[in-house]
């Protein structure tokens, strides 16, 4: 069976991590990387870099699909506009998912986003667009994750919790069940938050406190 092509928004580090989920999920075809023009030519894990984002348009209308494999680490501006770009021209933004992830048949992944490996997306959570949910990331039943956040590696999102749009939750963090967090708000690598967080903000350690 001929695989769709995709093409890559981003050369960097995250996307070595999404060029091997895609491998892996084996459904789509990578046609290049979209990058500084500075990099036009080079290579990353054998796929070339085909273009900047200048060119975005016309592959869009060439018919190709997309991921944003631009990492986030505090600010989703350039990924939430990159998204917007593609988005809003029509362009098509599937979603991925490792066949090492377990999501659940009553879990809703919107566009654009990636599942990473061993991540669990438990019953009735609902994840938003253009978001990355890294690996072993836990989220469990009825958690509502808006658009463009990052739920980084080995996380822990309880039962009913509700993150925002735009937000980065570190790594190995734990988020008490039916806690809400406001939009574009930081969670520290191995924060516990226990309370709803209503003010935006940089926030860590164990409870979570605002230190920015």
């Amino acid at each position: 069976m001929h695989k769709k092509e995709i093409i890559l928004i981003g050369g960097g580090g995250h996307c070595k991590s999404c060029i091997d989920v895609i491998e892996q999920e084996d459904k789509y075809q990578i046609k290049g990387i979209i990058d500084l023009p500075s990099e036009l030519g080079k290579t990353i894990l054998g796929y070339e870099v085909i273009g900047n984002d200048s060119d975005i348009i016309n592959y869009i209308k060439a018919g190709y699909n997309f991921l944003i494999t631009i990492g986030y680490m505090g600010d989703s501006m350039l990924r939430e506009g990159l998204f917007d770009l593609v988005s809003n021209n029509q362009g098509n933004l599937p979603v991925i998912i490792s066949p090492n992830a377990y999501v659940s048949n009553h879990a809703k992944v919107m566009k654009g986003t990636i599942i990473m490996h061993n991540a669990v997306v438990n019953t009735d959570a609902s994840i938003g667009q253009n978001c990355i949910i890294n690996n072993k990331a836990l989220i469990e039943h009825d958690c509502v994750i808006k658009d463009h956040t990052h739920i980084s590696t080995n996380t822990t999102l309880n039962g009913g919790v509700m993150i925002n749009k735009n937000c980065f939750i570190g790594s190995s963090s734990m988020i008490r069940n039916s806690v809400k967090i406001t939009s574009k708000t930081v969670i520290g690598a191995g924060s516990v938050v226990v309370k709803d967080v209503i003010e935006r903000g940089i926030y860590i350690g164990n409870p979570a406190k605002k230190i920015n």
